[in-house]
């Protein structure tokens, strides 16, 4: 067995691939003002061509003006045209084409480093729904959490154009990783954080999130929206937890039970 610190957990290839690889990295199509603006706010030399309709003419001025000085394209168009060249009707008056943020890889070094800084660490293990990831990814940026570490699981979503215009800016804001070898990754995480696992079940019912266990800052993990958490990621935490309601409805959302976790997890920071 390998001593856990010496423990290297980095992406398959595949997993890399998927994040960093050249067909992950052509341009998106980032839609609405709150994403166009967070990504000229945060990351402006991505933005390679702009497209909007006569409602955000004046709003869209500082972005025409950075890609002019770049000699990037952009253009006012009617709003027909606009739905065409975003490819759906909610594109909030204006679209950009953009290479999206990187996937970026994991290892125990990076972790020892964010545990250090005291702060919490939110995992998604298998969230599949493109639509929920970019919920959770909004959700991470309102409150702060600037990192989310997702897993190899074969459901995980990925960034994708949906992703971008549900998370409104928030993939400017939150640096995304990605692990291989889960369950070996939330056993490392273990000696660093205190890693809840959320589950329905008979466990205890969700408690203080800020609360630090011998010293270490918490780190908690969602699972799939139909299964969960797998059983080998569940046995790898140090706490499973759920979260009571009135028994009416089995279950929350994943985004929304991300929402309260994450208010939780950082109302004491």
């Amino acid at each position: 067995m390998q001593d856990r610190s010496t423990l290297s957990l980095k992406p398959k290839p595949a997993a890399a691939a998927a994040g960093s690889g050249k067909a992950r990295r052509k341009p998106f199509r980032i839609a609405g003002l709150p994403a166009v603006a967070a990504l000229f706010d945060r990351d402006p030399d991505r933005a390679e061509k702009l497209y909007f309709d006569e409602r955000l003419k004046e709003a869209a001025g500082p972005f025409c003006a950075r890609l002019a000085a770049g000699r990037k394209p952009y253009r006012l168009v009617p709003a027909a045209e606009l739905e065409k060249i975003a490819g759906s009707a909610m594109h909030g008056g204006i679209v950009a084409e953009a290479a999206p943020r990187p996937v970026l890889p994991f290892s125990l070094d990076l972790a020892r480093g964010w545990a250090a800084t005291g702060l919490p660490l939110l995992i998604l293990d298998g969230v599949s729904n493109p639509h929920n990831l970019g919920a959770i990814l909004r959700t991470a940026a309102f409150f702060g959490i600037d990192r989310v570490l997702i897993s190899d699981h074969p459901s995980q979503a990925l960034p994708s154009e949906a992703a971008y215009r549900v998370a409104e800016g928030g993939f400017e804001h939150v640096n995304l990783h990605r692990t291989a070898d889960f369950p070996a990754t939330l056993k490392a995480l273990g000696g660093l954080y205190r890693t809840i696992g959320t589950a329905l079940g008979p466990f205890p019912s969700l408690s203080d999130l800020t609360r630090r266990a011998e010293g270490k800052p918490v780190a908690v993990v969602m699972g799939n929206e139909e299964h969960g958490m797998p059983p080998a990621s569940q046995a790898a935490c140090t706490e499973l937890v759920t979260i009571a309601g009135s028994g009416r409805v089995q279950s929350l959302n994943v985004s929304a039970t991300t929402a309260i976790l994450a208010f939780l997890m950082t109302r004491g920071a």
